[in-house]
């Protein structure tokens, strides 16, 4: 994952995403749909913590990441929030949620559709009756294209930034190879990472969510977030 790159995925993601804006679209969301009667949210692959200044306005928050260097600028950035080192897939925190999200795609990265069905009941495990889960997707295989060539820029006074990827499918999960040139006033670095996520298609999460008795739609919600839809899913 985002083993080398977290000090300046701020920088890059910054280029693309209005935290804002999609924190004011997921309380949105969770207002519409949940039905519990508290405030508790819960930030499944929180990363460096973006969204989380903004659901504070509204819940009492709580993030997990399994990156601890991840987890340490998030703790930075909120302070007083309790943050969890944990994997998605099977964490235990002893105590239950009236939200839980995990947004960006994130969720691609358990990879494999009976880890996704794991994942979805350690979230259900944590959710109280009447709470909401909300999922941004990965792409679907049919929306994923191999040989696709990706780039971002960062163009900052002090921090020059250019990432570039390649795409290839290889036993449904899709690979990206990132190549990030970085260059600062102490000098140029070049290094890579190689993301690897399960391309899971709309009837394996519908499935997963139904598995783990949580009554679900899917918002394709072209206007939201990154534009993947969303998979939300009540506690009955």
């Amino acid at each position: 994952m985002f083993t080398k790159s977290e000090a300046i995925y701020d920088a890059i993601y910054s280029t693309m995403k209005d935290y804002a804006k999609e924190a004011e679209q997921i309380h949105a969301l969770i207002q519409q749909y949940k039905q519990s009667a508290g405030n508790r949210l819960l930030d499944i692959a929180c990363g460096t913590g973006g969204h989380l200044p903004f659901l504070q306005e509204h819940y009492s928050v709580e993030g997990l990441d399994l990156d601890e260097q991840m987890l340490a600028i998030a703790r930075q950035r909120n302070p007083g929030v309790i943050f969890h080192h944990a994997d998605m897939i099977d964490f235990a925190l002893g105590r239950q949620f009236d939200a839980i999200i995990c947004m960006f795609s994130s969720i691609g990265y358990v990879k494999t559709v009976p880890r996704l069905y794991q994942t979805l009941q350690t979230m259900r495990r944590h959710l109280l009756p009447g709470g909401v889960v909300i999922i941004e997707p990965w792409l679907t295989p049919q929306r994923f294209k191999p040989g696709h060539i990706g780039t971002v820029f960062v163009n900052e006074p002090d921090l020059k930034i250019a990432r570039m990827n390649t795409t290839e499918v290889e036993d449904g999960i899709s690979i990206m190879d990132f190549h990030y040139l970085v260059a600062t006033p102490q000098g140029i670095e070049h290094f890579t990472e190689r993301h690897e996520m399960g391309l899971f298609t709309h009837e394996e999460y519908m499935s997963a969510f139904r598995a783990s008795e949580l009554d679900a739609v899917f918002d394709e919600a072209p206007d939201k977030l990154m534009g993947r839809g969303l998979y939300i899913g009540v506690l009955r």
